[in-house]
């Protein structure tokens, strides 16, 4: 599927494009399942070249998982035929066709025990999540998080990797999701619907908010001094 601007609204439409050729550094990927993203085709380098000129005809999705169908002359073909997952880069042709490019360093083996719709669900949320953990809030082993929007598809990755980090987990999310987020890691949930999450949360390390707007605005004072506050989103809607 490419991107067409020629409509009112930003469509996509089928059509037929040649197989890429990977060069160095890179794999051809055979996808068996691609990421979306809903807001991709309103991304700038959707749009853009790199170098800022107008780009037609963009190739959506990012995310995919797939079979290695061939390498670049720098890579061992020994990687022919493995299953992976990854992403590749924004200005790239995506994945939402039969086969794709990716830098090396951007794939990984799939797990066995993920189905390829599952693995292709995993890269950008992920991603996103670890970042704003542990780049950008330096999350550490003890440290109290307040997660926004956990059971979105940022929010999920967010709790699995606090937890993991040692921290003690708090979301808001709709309480008919609160079993599913204690399995994931969650020490504490709110349902933000049927109060204040400043009412039950308090004097935290890290508020990692992917909902913005007044989310986030009210957040703050929840900060212990020389509490963190990463967010992902200006406005959105809550999950």
């Amino acid at each position: 599927m490419r991107f067409n601007d020629s409509f009112d609204a930003p469509a996509l439409v089928a059509d037929m494009v040649p197989t890429p050729h990977p060069g160095r550094g890179e794999m051809l990927i055979r996808v068996c399942a691609a990421g979306v993203t809903r807001t991709e085709l309103l991304w700038y380098p959707t749009t853009h070249t790199r170098g800022g000129g107008k780009r037609t005809g963009a190739i959506p999705g990012h995310e995919f998982s797939g079979v290695v169908e061939g390498v670049g002359e720098d890579l061992d073909q020994n990687h022919i035929g493995r299953e992976v997952f990854g992403m590749n880069d924004w200005f790239a042709d995506g994945a939402s066709a039969e086969y794709c490019i990716s830098a090396a360093t951007f794939v990984t083996l799939k797990p066995a025990r993920l189905s390829h719709v599952e693995a292709a669900s995993v890269p950008i949320g992920a991603l996103t999540a670890w970042q704003g953990l542990f780049d950008r809030a330096k999350l550490q082993c003890g440290d109290r998080v307040l997660i926004h929007g956990g059971s979105g598809g940022v929010g999920v990755f967010a709790i699995q990797l606090a937890r993991r980090a040692g921290a003690h987990v708090i979301t808001t999310a709709p309480s008919r999701n609160f079993d599913f987020l204690s399995h994931l890691g969650a020490d504490e949930m709110i349902d933000y619907r049927s109060g204040r999450f400043e009412e039950s949360a308090h004097e935290v390390d890290v508020v990692f908010d992917t909902v913005g707007g007044e989310t986030l605005k009210r957040s703050w004072r929840l900060l212990k001094p020389g509490g963190r506050m990463v967010t992902i989103a200006a406005k959105q809607r809550r999950n």
